[in-house]
């Protein structure tokens, strides 16, 4: 499997479009077949994702797009033949989830351009792609298209060259994937919110974590980004605090059934995601370490990243699992129709999350442990999900509220974080033989004890700057 990160423009050729002349070298015109693969009810494309055949006299590849931010991620897989590849599917199933996948459009495209170039370095590929639309081999639709996809360059020289077309007379375009033409325009996403008031705001915040679940899904998989796992992972706690903050306007037991069943899932996330924060730690903490513990922190950083890849195995596993689709097919039901029960103001459920916080506080010895701490962490967390989604409805307290809890659950997470790499340092360090490895082990602990120590420091100043937001 190939990876990269996709970053382009679409433009429209205007009727007076110019001629640029761009240094760089001709790209030879050729034609590209695409067959392009989703489910009947086009789950891939609602969830902004492209599946396609490309083929062309001298390859025939797999190409998969999946949806990052401001860019895109471009896999791509050899084609042996027209069968969606196993390693495809396994990484699609969230979406798919067993449904096959089948064609649903197919475009030919003539393309010819430039590889514009600075210095004799590659920037970007410029071209003018005219695309026929087919159906049973016949043309049902033509348009043309320029894209400014990035190689080698930077941001600047795309917004350059986009500049540089649109002064030539191109028109700027935000058209979607090609594909999504042949489909008759891009399927809508998400889930159609007829609720009102609160319960309109409760529902939109659960159908956007559960998207947001959904899109992080297939980077989790791919285990080649941390922050896809980490959103992944924050998009299943979102979904339960917000189950627990609208207790008021939800059946409680469909709700905290719900909640279970993601428990799971959030579970089944946790060990590679601690392995993740671990070991950025220690990449930055060695830099601190003398000559000798450094070589040493080498021994530590290649045991952690044997465990993520054995914890990376057991994830995918797991999500591969019956549970795991049976989960999201619970999820994705719940947030089409959620079950209301009852009517009430969000600002209840961050009440009541800051009493139990409060609750905790209180009880609290002069040295808190531990678990008591992460015991505050997760009621404060909650409450800030909680506050963050009172503040989608325009509470403009509880967004005051959600600032502060963010910053105090920032400081219990570091105190967490330190918690659980000090216990998986020690576990590391059994299994390590060399004396430096030892000794590099015990000198990054001391600095997740200082961490931990600097953490601590700061809890009471942080709580109460929280307090004094309370609803």
């Amino acid at each position: 499997m190939k990876a990269a990160a996709e970053r382009e423009v679409k433009l429209r050729p205007g009727p007076g479009l110019r001629r640029v002349e761009l240094d760089g070298r001709p790209i030879a015109a050729r034609t590209l077949t695409s067959i392009y693969h989703d489910t009947d009810d086009l789950r891939l494309a609602r969830a902004g994702i492209t599946l396609r055949l490309r083929l062309s006299d001298d390859e025939a590849v797999w190409q998969l797009k999946l949806p990052r931010d401001a860019a895109r991620a471009e896999l791509e897989w050899p084609a042996p033949s027209r069968r969606v590849p196993r390693e495809v599917k396994a990484l699609l199933v969230a979406h798919h989830r067993g449904r096959p996948l089948v064609t649903v459009a197919t475009l030919r495209t003539e393309r010819s351009g430039v590889v514009v170039t600075d210095g004799g370095v590659d920037i970007a590929e410029v071209v003018d792609d005219r695309v026929d639309v087919l159906a049973d081999d016949a043309v049902v639709d033509r348009f043309e298209e320029i894209e400014v996809e990035l190689v080698g360059g930077d941001q600047d020289d795309l917004e350059r060259l986009e500049r540089l077309l649109i002064e030539a007379g191109a028109r700027a375009s935000d058209a979607p994937p090609k594909v999504f033409r042949a489909l008759g325009g891009r399927p809508r996403s998400g889930v159609k919110v007829k609720a009102k008031g609160a319960r309109r705001v409760l529902a939109r915040g659960l159908a956007e974590q559960y998207a947001e679940l959904l899109a992080r899904d297939p980077g989790t998989r791919l285990g080649t980004d941390p922050e896809e796992l980490h959103d992944h992972r924050s998009a299943v706690r979102r979904l339960r605090a917000q189950l627990r903050a609208g207790r008021p306007l939800l059946d409680r037991t469909w709700a905290d059934d719900l909640r279970d069943a993601l428990k799971r899932v959030g579970r089944t996330l946790a060990p590679a995601r601690d392995l993740d924060v671990l070991i950025a730690q220690i990449d930055e903490d060695r830099k601190r370490l003398p000559a000798r513990e450094r070589r040493g922190a080498a021994g530590v950083l290649e045991a952690l990243h044997a465990r993520r890849a054995r914890a990376q195995g057991e994830l995918l596993a797991d999500l591969s699992e019956p549970w795991y689709v049976s989960t999201l097919n619970r999820v994705e039901t719940a947030v089409a129709d959620p079950r209301f029960a009852g009517s009430g103001s969000l600002r209840r459920g961050v009440r009541r999350e800051h009493r139990r916080a409060r609750k905790i506080v209180r009880t609290l010895p002069g040295r808190p442990t531990d678990a008591q701490l992460h015991a505050l962490r997760r009621a404060v967390r909650n409450g800030r999900y909680a506050a963050e989604l009172a503040a989608a409805g325009g509470d403009r307290k509880a967004r005051r509220y959600a600032k502060r809890a963010k910053a105090l659950q920032g400081v219990l997470g570091e105190h967490q974080d330190a918690v659980v790499a000090t216990a998986m340092l020690a576990a590391v360090d059994q299994e390590l033989s060399r004396p430096a490895a030892h000794d590099a082990c015990a000198a990054l602990a001391e600095i997740q004890a200082e961490r931990r120590t600097a953490a601590r420091d700061r809890v009471a100043g942080c709580w109460k700057r929280l307090e004094a937001r309370a609803l």
